[in-house]
């Protein structure tokens, strides 16, 4: 099984490497487009801002590539939200793979939501042998809301989107490779997708 990581300058990508390492697959690192197009599944990473990170797929083609892709793709943190319509951040137009806004946390939150929270409403094979309320480890100060293709909720002051899917797109806001058994569980579920 070929796993892409996609390769924009925004990823964190040492970890997730890591974490398909334990599952015994070797993620590759990789911005070509056509090395892209055929693998059997595609890692969408992203840690930053969103419209740098934006600018930076822009660049590279990567912005048109991504919503055409027909495997499965599993966007994680930034990457979700790059998926997403809109960001509140830097105003940022996104792939619009998901009919969803991506907002800021208001002000009366301390920014980033930065630890464990829990998951819930998990509503895809992406959680199969995950229980209710597991945690998971996030690092954010934007959400995606509550929307129709929401697959998980969290709750941070507010009731938000923590997995999104449409057809082939997964994404999450939580960081699996960070989360532990738990995680490493909806990794392996992608895989076998």
């Amino acid at each position: 099984m070929r796993v892409i990581i996609i390769d924009y300058g925004a990823g964190n990508i040492k970890s997730i490497q890591f974490a398909f390492k334990c599952l015994g697959v070797d993620a590759v690192l990789s911005n070509d487009i056509d090395e892209i197009r055929t693998a059997d599944k595609i890692i969408f990473p992203g840690v930053g801002a969103a419209s740098t990170a934006m600018k930076m797929l822009q660049e590279s083609g990567l912005d048109k590539l991504i919503p055409k892709l027909k495997q499965p793709v599993l966007g994680i943190c930034l990457g979700m939200q790059l998926m997403c319509n809109t960001s509140e951040e830097g105003n940022t137009i996104g792939l619009g793979i998901f009919n969803v806004a991506v907002k800021r946390f208001n002000n009366a939150l301390k920014v980033p939501q930065m630890g464990w929270n829990t998951i819930s409403n998990l509503k895809s094979s992406l959680f199969t042998g995950v229980k209710e309320n597991e945690f998971m480890y996030l690092v954010h100060s934007f959400y995606a809301e509550i929307c129709a293709e929401g697959i998980a909720t969290s709750d941070y002051g507010i009731e938000y989107a923590a997995a999104l899917q449409k057809n082939n797109f997964y994404g999450v806001q939580f960081h699996p490779e960070k989360s532990g058994i738990e995680g490493a569980k909806i990794l392996q579920n992608f895989l076998n997708l």
